[in-house]
Formats: structure tokens, C-alpha cells, sequence
């Protein structure tokens, strides 16, 4: 991995106005991402290995992927238009052959997310996006301190 791209992991997945937000980021810098209340609620599943009466989207997508020999190997959220965020999937696939193949592939970074903590792939954001994301490590260390109320976090409180 280059120098243009740092690895991050969620932090928190708390409720808010629009949906779900989802903070990311490392010790030195967290930033938030809003996402609908779906993809939201199945973040915290996988976070929190929450078994499921019946497979889900992202359960389905992993044994899609999982049956053709393929895995995500990272996630990266590659940009950021206004407030919306933009990331892209690599997928690992090996043939029998074992031939291997990088696949890239556009998606929401709510649903890459989610996809990146199911298979425990790394989840990277480019320098550039890092460096255009305001800070929110106060409000993370609140929420860890047991100072956050549900929905209290809605800074620019859009769903991506």
C-alpha cells in the first residue's frame, strides 16, 4: 500500500437523524460517515458477530463471492463530492488453475464497509479524502466516556 491511502477501522456506529453514523478513522484523525438505517444496523451485526434468522444482503453478497473463489481483499473510500462519499472494492478471485484476479469495483462505502468487516478485509481512505474530513475524535472519545446521547452526533447529518 502506497503512502496516498492510510488504513482506518470504525470506531463507533451510532444513531442519528438520517439513518446511521459511522465513525472512522484512526489515533490520529476520525471522521463520519452518515448511512441509511439498513446498512447501518448490519455494520453493527458484523461488528458484533449478531447471528441472523436468515442470510441478509451482505450475507448473501459474501457467499456469492465466497462460492466463485473470491474475497475482498480491501476497501477503499476514494473520494468525497460535498457530502458524499465515494469508495471502491477489491476483490481477490483465484481460479483452479490458480491463476489469480484483481477485480475493482464502484460501491457505496456504507455497503463496503459492511462487506470489509463480514470478511475482515483492511479498510483504507486516500490521503485526499483524509485531509478534506473534518476531525471528530471528540465526539468519538464523548461517546466512549458514555457522554453521547442517541442522535446528539448530526453534524452535516446526511445519508451518503
Amino acid at each position: 500500500m502506497s503512502a496516498s491511502v492510510l488504513q482506518v477501522e470504525i470506531k463507533a456506529v451510532v444513531p442519528a437523524s438520517a439513518g446511521r453514523a459511522v465513525f472512522i478513522g484512526n489515533e490520529e484523525k476520525v471522521f463520519v460517515i452518515y448511512v441509511d438505517r439498513s446498512v447501518g444496523d448490519a455494520i453493527l451485526m458484523f461488528m458484533n458477530g449478531t447471528p441472523k434468522e436468515r442470510p441478509l444482503t451482505h450475507d448473501l453478497i459474501g457467499s456469492i463471492l465466497t462460492g466463485f473463489g473470491a474475497r475482498i481483499q480491501r476497501v477503499i473510500i476514494n473520494d468525497i463530492q460535498g457530502s458524499t462519499y465515494y469508495a471502491r472494492i477489491i476483490v481477490e478471485a483465484e481460479n483452479e488453475l490458480d491463476a489469480k484476479k484483481i477485480v475493482e469495483l464502484d460501491a457505496r462505502p456504507s455497503d463496503s464497509i459492511a462487506l470489509a468487516i463480514q470478511q475482515n478485509a483492511p479498510i483504507f481512505v486516500t490521503r485526499q479524502v483524509w485531509d478534506e474530513v473534518e476531525d471528530m475524535s471528540d465526539i468519538v472519545r464523548r461517546l466512549d466516556e458514555g457522554e453521547g446521547q442517541e442522535g446528539e452526533t448530526e453534524p452535516g447529518d446526511d445519508p451518503e
